[in-house]
């Protein structure tokens, strides 16, 4: 008989009783993976949930977790869940001032970190704020509680306080507070985004349903278990019996994919950005006939839509280049993959050919932590997909399309508000229950979703010309050589941009080209590099309106990263933190006098 799943940790019961396997949760430890049964998920996450009591911590407080994924998170939130403790996952790359704004407004009563680098981070923030009371780590370091020590309290106490967790979890209702998400704050300070079991199950079983993989198929999770996409899709994962690996550090992810061999995997664009580059870098290291062959059958994949039927011709085409290409960039990802989900900011579109014309469908999906989060996803299952847009609206979810282009939604996924700021909520919801996204989009077809821009990010010229810059970012990330862009001009006669270049590749174009240098400061200053990436920014302003393109760029010498702080922990740009770090360059821009 099925389980019902109505509250996160119901999942247990389903994953044991319908999905019996030995793997359920992989890990690598000292170079070895090592899993856990099923049976060892569902015995030791109620053995977390007794140890949370025999500590004293109860329904309703705040328990929060700072690590990379690991197969033992799951204990945790589980056991959390059973028992109404409120989850808050915290980003593991994030600075003190946030580590200690969240723990401190979260009033989180124990604290778990992964590492001995996080301790000794947190140890001091942790000791100022008399709230908690209590740190755990995952790895075992000397001096410091381990996190078996609250299995093991659980374990010793299951006869006398089975009966009483039992009641604990019968007393959990679909309404009551599961989690509190932490924004990553591209501006400000982050909000606590309070969502209910309803919130989490409703989306988790409605994007379950988009795919036909289930208890014969394995995944690997590397984006952070602390964002609330991994984690939907984690519970997504094992709601339909799939084994989930996990890898903790994203230089494991090439060696995970074949060791691991998984059918799926979640990602986001710039990793994927990452991937077609190594496909690229690749074609580039032959000669010849093999050369020409390699980048025909690139240029094949622009003839890649979802649904499409293929003529005679361009079907055996496509059977020729699989052999000799697409095969070999299957077997480069593990020799499985069906899916990746992709997600957090746009996708190029030629990407998601590639990608699918090698038969590994790129479902790109859109949502936000307030809406637990999918909105819209590309949907294999009912055929609903088409390149460019992040799919379908969701079951359950309701979207509609303000009169200034903002996209509002309904649904059970929408956010209980955020916490101890129901001034804020009531800034996003609106008095109809409409929750206001803060992007811009369309609805393409009726159908499918479109995000053109964050209604917030738009500007105008001083000519009253608006400027959408995430659209226009997006095709100049399309170049090679540009890694990350910020376009500016609030208020200017003109658009400019500040690019961080992809240092690798152009190491590579400089060596190509004999061009020296000692290091990336040096680098940019370079009249050959400059007019190089200023040819890939003209390439792109002829996509452009004459309005939207880009007069004047400024190469910066660093990569931009979360732990630099110009991206968010889910690689975002704080729009705001790069404005003041770069405002040097932004002053000459403008004060160069009339356009060139």
């Amino acid at each position: 008989m099925a389980v019902k799943v109505t509250r996160t940790f119901d999942i247990l019961e389903k994953y044991l009783n319908e999905f019996p396997r030995t793997d359920a949760l992989g890990g690598k430890n000292n170079g070895e993976w090592y899993t856990y049964s099923t049976k060892e998920y569902y015995t030791k996450s109620h053995q977390f949930a007794l140890g949370l009591m025999v500590l004293g911590i109860n329904k309703g407080d705040k328990m929060a977790t700072v690590t990379t994924n690991r197969p033992e998170w799951n204990f945790v939130d589980m056991g959390m869940a059973m028992t109404g403790v409120v989850h808050v996952p915290i980003y593991p790359t994030i600075g003190e001032d946030e580590y200690r704004y969240i723990l401190e407004h979260s009033e989180s009563k124990c604290l778990i970190v992964g590492d001995s680098k996080l301790y000794e981070k947190l140890l001091p923030i942790a000791k100022e704020l008399p709230t908690i009371q209590a740190i755990y780590s995952f790895e075992k370091l000397e001096g410091v509680n381990h996190f078996n020590e609250i299995l093991a309290a659980g374990e010793s106490k299951q006869k006398q306080l089975k009966e009483k967790l039992q009641k604990i979890k019968d007393s959990i209702t679909t309404d009551d507070l599961a989690t509190i998400i932490y924004t990553s704050g591209t501006t400000g300070v982050p909000k606590g985004v309070m969502l209910s079991h309803q919130n989490l199950v409703s989306n988790f079983v409605a994007h379950s349903q988009m795919h036909h993989l289930g208890k014969d198929h394995r995944v690997i999770s590397f984006l952070p278990l602390c964002h609330v996409y991994e984690r939907s899709v984690n519970y997504h994962f094992q709601y339909k019996g799939m084994g989930i690996y996990y890898v903790g550090n994203l230089s494991q992810i090439i060696s995970a994919l074949k060791e691991v061999r998984p059918h799926m995997f979640n990602s986001v664009p710039r990793l994927l950005e990452k991937v077609y580059n190594g496909f690229v870098s690749k074609g580039k290291e032959l000669s010849g006939i093999k050369k020409g062959i390699y980048f025909w059958a690139i240029r094949l994949t622009r003839h890649f839509e979802y649904n499409k039927k293929y003529g005679l011709f361009l079907s055996l085409k496509i059977r020729i280049a699989d052999k000799l290409v697409y095969s070999k960039w299957r077997a480069a990802l593990g020799g499985n993959i069906v899916y990746v989900v992709s997600g957090g900011a746009s996708l190029q579109p030629r990407i998601a050919r590639v990608l699918g014309l090698a038969g590994m469908y790129n479902l790109e999906g859109y949502g936000l932590t307030e809406t637990s989060p999918v909105i819209a996803v590309n949907n294999p299952a009912s055929k609903e997909m088409k390149i460019g847009t992040v799919g379908p609206v969701l079951d359950g979810f309701e979207v509609k399309i303000a009169n200034d282009g903002e996209i509002l939604c309904k649904g059970p996924g929408v956010m209980k508000g955020y916490y101890k700021a129901p001034e804020l909520t009531a800034e996003v919801i609106d008095t109809n229950g409409w929750f206001h996204t803060g992007d811009i989009g369309i609805l393409e077809d009726g159908k499918y979703l479109k995000i053109t821009d964050r209604k917030k990010e738009i500007f105008k010229l001083s000519g009253g010309k608006y400027i959408a810059p995430q659209l226009i970012e997006n095709k100049l990330k399309t170049s090679n050589l540009i890694e990350q862009v910020m376009v500016i001009g609030v208020n200017e006669k003109f658009a400019s941009a500040l690019i961080s270049p992809n240092f690798p590749l152009l190491h590579d174009w400089c060596s190509k080209n004999k061009i020296h240098f000692e290091n990336n400061q040096e680098l940019i200053k370079i009249p050959e590099v400059a007019d190089k990436i200023q040819q890939e920014v003209q390439a792109i302003n002829k996509t452009l309106g004459s309005h939207e393109q880009i007069n004047r760029i400024r190469l910066v010498s660093e990569e931009w990263t979360p732990t630099s702080g110009e991206l968010s922990p889910t690689l975002k740009l704080r729009r705001n933190v790069v404005a003041v770090k770069y405002q040097h360059l932004i002053h000459d821009i403008y004060s160069a006098g009339k356009t060139n």
